[in-house]
């Protein structure tokens, strides 16, 4: 600091530049429910809600980057990564990660997604500076040695013709490629045989360095907490591995872009001898940033997110020919996805595929009822608390909301914005997305005269 004498000011380092800033974003009643937000020297950001009647904790860090961001030879890169931070660090053996969190009766995860990474561990709230130790050191210090690479690819393999032996989660996958095509959102997350054969560990420890720097990472926490501690824990572990390289740096912006799916009308088909044929029927749908994805959450409930659902009523119900239907919905950065999902006996397929596609047809003309959209508001808003009932799912909330928007939203709010949604608006949308031409994916044991029929389904 210079006297107001000087004739020149000595400019400040980076370091002395760069200072801690907390934001309070959601203000709850008596310290309930409060959301707090503090971005440190480096670009890490911390995100804590605040629930002082449980006395668990969740802790977790996410990092934006997912399957979508891997070239083709990278394919599976994210997911095998996700594995290996599990397998040491210089302060731990993979034992050591495990038994840690084992010995207090701990909940330790991660997942991997098309656009994101979570890592997080579940604790007492007493448990919390070992928890926020452990998977820092996880997230910084990870060695990504060449024999853990070799013994974990055995591992993933074995995952991937788990989900291959389940053709009612692959056939999912295979929506995705025939709506994408191939392209990142369009391969699956965990890759292929052949791609994570072909991963090695250098590849994989430089893909590590790019992605997992302290501006692409948010650190989340929700539970029986005090924020100021987590932050001072936080930032302790970060610095101790060495973690930020930049004091000035700033976090990296939520994902944008105007991505348009043009796919309508494809078909793909695997056959498998399997008792059941699985079926998505759908078309684009909306971005994760529309609008309109709240009129889109009420028509979606609607046509098939419960037992008094259009399609569930219509499949099930009436005429017994499937025992799982329901329509889901996929947003991403800049583009989304709708489908419903059936799975029938084979000799059914044609009938069910041509009940859902008259549904989503006289939706989209006609609209769905004021009775339908009242009933299906009223489910949303209740899924949507229920869903919130733990500190895990909190987390989840406010760090994936931190990650891909930048911004929070209080749960009143959200339970006002699904209020607010007007049956103008769901018919709106209905029209939009329902009335394009829909593709199909289909996994099940049919017959060429079969397969041949299934183009007439989306003509």
């Amino acid at each position: 600091m210079t006297s107001r004498g000087s004739k020149a000011t000595a400019r400040p380092s980076s370091e002395a530049r760069a200072v801690a800033r907390t934001q309070t974003l959601i203000k709850g009643e008596n310290g309930i429910g409060t959301v707090r937000k503090t971005t440190l020297p480096g670009g890490l950001r911390v995100v804590t809600e605040t629930l002082p009647s449980v006395r668990s904790a969740t802790f977790g860090i996410w990092a934006h980057v997912g399957s979508r961001d891997e070239t083709p030879a990278l394919g599976g890169a994210t997911h095998y990564l996700e594995h290996l931070l599990f397998k040491g660090t210089s302060r731990r053996s993979a034992l050591d990660i495990s038994s840690a969190l084992d010995a207090v009766g701990g909940e330790m995860n991660a997942f991997t997604a098309k656009e994101y990474t979570c890592y997080y561990a579940r604790v007492l709230d007493t448990d919390l500076p070992l928890a926020i130790d452990v998977v820092c050191d996880m997230l910084t210090g990870s060695l990504i040695l060449e024999e853990d690479v070799d013994v974990e690819r055995g591992a993933i393999l074995e995952e991937i013709a788990m989900t291959e032996d389940d053709p009612g989660d692959c056939v999912h996958d295979l929506f995705a490629h025939t709506m994408f095509g191939d392209n990142p959102l369009g391969r699956p997350v965990l890759g292929t045989v052949d791609t994570v054969n072909a991963l090695t560990a250098d590849r994989i420890r430089r893909f590590y360095k790019k992605h997992y720097d302290p501006t692409h990472l948010v650190v989340a926490c929700a539970g029986n907490i005090d924020h100021n501690k987590v932050v001072r824990q936080v930032r302790a572990a970060f610095e101790k591995a060495g973690a930020v390289k930049d004091p000035a740096a700033m976090p990296v912006a939520p994902r944008a872009g105007s991505r348009a799916i043009r796919t309508a009308g494809r078909v793909e088909l695997i056959g498998r001898r399997t008792e059941q044929a699985h079926v998505v029927l759908g078309m684009p749908g909306l971005s994760r940033t529309d609008d309109r994805r709240w009129a889109l959450g009420v028509l979606n409930t609607a046509l098939g997110g419960g037992m008094s659902s259009r399609l569930f009523q219509e499949v099930r119900e009436k005429r017994g020919m499937a025992y799982s239907v329901y329509s889901y919905t996929s947003g991403f950065a800049d583009c989304g996805l709708f489908g419903v999902y059936a799975g029938c006996r084979p000799s059914q397929v044609h009938d069910v595929l041509k009940i859902c596609r008259d549904e989503l047809d006289q939706v989209a003309e006609h609209g769905l009822t004021d009775e339908e959209i009242d009933r299906a508001i009223g489910q949303l808003r209740g899924s949507t608390v229920l869903g919130l009932e733990d500190t895990g799912a909190l987390m989840n909330r406010i760090g994936k909301s931190e990650l891909c928007w930048g911004e929070q939203m209080s749960v009143d709010d959200m339970l006002s914005r699904i209020a607010s949604v007007t049956p103008d608006d769901v018919r709106s949308v209905a029209r939009d997305i329902l009335g394009r031409r829909p593709s199909l994916s289909v996994i099940g044991p049919l017959k060429d005269r079969q397969a041949s029929r299934l183009h007439d389904a989306v003509a």
